[in-house]
């Protein structure tokens, strides 16, 4: 299985702007520039993107998991907080920090917490992450 996502881009880095698009129409010419980047003009960036693409990969790692358990999730939040920082001439990703707020009915907090630490190493996006990714996992049947 192969999915695609493209870029375009016209002009200098700070006075130009490109867009992103999905295979699947989700996102179709999304605008991106260096200050929707580095700044806080309004479009979006790479490290959004693979955040976004990271907690919908746990998400369905951990929705897969549970369901091998016969639970099933009534719902999750997760966000994948992705750190950009300076590195020399360029730019490196330093951190991850992968959180989940679950409402699962049946469940005890060990298992949760198995079960989410396993859909956190399983994720295919967390394989392909070069850092530490940090993570915390909160039960909330209350």
């Amino acid at each position: 299985m192969k999915r695609f996502g493209s870029a375009n881009w016209d002009g200098t880095l700070r006075d130009g702007a490109g867009s992103v698009s999905t295979e699947s129409g989700a996102l179709e010419n999304h605008p991106f520039t260096y200050f929707s980047r580095y700044g806080d003009k309004p479009g979006t960036n790479p490290e959004e993107l693979v955040g976004a693409a990271h907690a919908a990969c746990f998400t369905m790692s951990f929705v897969r998991m549970l369901g091998t358990l016969n639970l099933a999730p009534q719902h999750l939040d997760a966000r994948s907080e992705v750190t950009i920082d300076k590195d020399g001439e360029g730019f490196s990703i330093t951190a991850v920090h992968l959180s989940l707020v679950a409402r699962v009915p049946g469940i005890d907090e060990e298992t949760f917490q198995s079960v989410a630490h396993k859909a956190k190493a399983f994720c295919p996006v967390s394989k392909l992450m070069n850092v530490e990714i940090t993570f915390e996992a909160r039960l909330d049947n209350g």
